[in-house]
């Protein structure tokens, strides 16, 4: 892995000094952009004694409450081969979203600088959000606005370095080296690798990903996880999503186990101005891995409201499980129910 690194950094730098003179003369562009969110929440099942918001995914633990999701502003300055980019985030979806961070850190959701010594490679060195899954931390880019199981269980982000190759205009695979999963910092641990390839059809309507991330975490467990992801275009108005993951963590001195899930995405727009996602989800999680020790599905329809660059998004979601994991309010200090059902009305605005 040091190898790896080490050459990775040595042909980024050689590719720098080669390319210097040519990019010198050229002006650069700065680009601003941004985004904010809000929502509310409200849990049918309305567990207020026991103070618990049957919410076990990211960024909408809340209760009959108007919440403020992220403010973001994104700064992305390139010149000739070279480019930097600052994403800051303000606001409990990025506290979240870099728990392992603190003080100014946490603000940070992407900081990194990338080098293409051509058109067909590229260098990124800095702090990345995953390559790993369907959903994306900024809500806009979502048509969902709760999240799902493996999001919410998976990596977030990455801080470490990693080269993008483009073979032709239908393939291209990425691959890096990075500090354990959502570390921003990690002196002296042991440091993972992160892989994908991706594959495109002819007619641009098919996009499939095979994603990788293995080695330790910072609790110096080996940690394996692989992904697919697939999206297809079936007409103007109709779309299909598709995400797939298992899990394997091995603590030291103790056996593997494993969670694993799978999600379908239904989008529909029968006009410009509206549309329609169906997620359905089923995770796994018997063996306790991310800490739920049953096995779970999610089913969750939303509507997209467009009015320029603002989306309303009205939701409704059921959440069921094997075992008894929701509260009712009528519970004191153990769930009884097996399902519960949740409504959000949110709004996200880019710009």
């Amino acid at each position: 892995m040091k190898k790896i690194t080490l050459l990775m950094v040595t042909a980024i730098i050689s590719q720098a000094i080669w390319g210097q003179t040519a990019d010198s003369a050229k002006e650069g562009k700065l680009v601003i952009s941004g985004s904010a969110d809000a929502y509310y929440r409200y849990n049918f099942n309305n567990a207020k004694d026991s103070m618990h918001t049957n919410n076990l995914t990211s960024f909408t633990n809340s209760q009959n409450s108007f919440e403020l999701g992220m403010a973001s502003v994104k700064a992305d300055y390139s010149i000739g081969r070279t480019e930097a980019v600052l994403d800051l985030g303000f606001g409990r979806r990025a506290e979240e979203f870099s728990y392992n961070d603190k003080g100014t850190l946490a603000a940070i959701k992407q900081a990194y600088i990338s080098y293409a010594p051509s058109g067909k490679v590229k260098f990124t060195f800095g702090k990345w959000s995953t390559h790993i899954g369907y959903e994306m931390l900024d809500a806009y880019l979502n048509r969902n606005y709760s999240m799902d199981y493996m999001f919410s269980y998976g990596p977030f982000f990455h801080t470490g370095i990693k080269a993008d190759i483009t073979v032709n205009k239908n393939f291209a695979f990425m691959l890096g080296v990075i500090n354990p999963t959502d570390m921003s910092t990690a002196s002296f641990a042991k440091k993972s690798f992160v892989a994908q390839l991706h594959g495109i059809t002819s007619n641009n309507k098919i996009n499939a990903y095979l994603n990788y991330l293995g080695g330790k975490d910072i609790a110096d467990a080996s940690v394996n996880q692989a992904d697919v992801m697939l999206t297809a275009t079936v007409s103007n108005k109709f779309s299909i999503g598709y995400n797939g993951t298992v899990k394997s963590v091995k603590p030291k001195n103790s056996n593997t186990n494993s969670w694993w899930a799978s999600a379908l995405y239904l989008n529909y727009d029968p006009v410009k101005l509206f549309g329609v996602t169906l997620r359905g989800e089923y995770f796994d999680d018997k063996k306790m891995v991310a800490g739920l020790g049953t096995n779970i599905y999610e089913f969750t329809l939303s509507g997209n409201i467009h009015l320029d660059n603002l989306t309303i998004i009205p939701e409704f979601r059921l959440d069921g499980a094997k075992d008894p994991l929701f509260y009712k309010n009528a519970d004191t200090f153990s769930p009884s129910a097996k399902n519960t059902g949740s409504f959000i009305l949110a709004a996200t605005y880019h710009f």
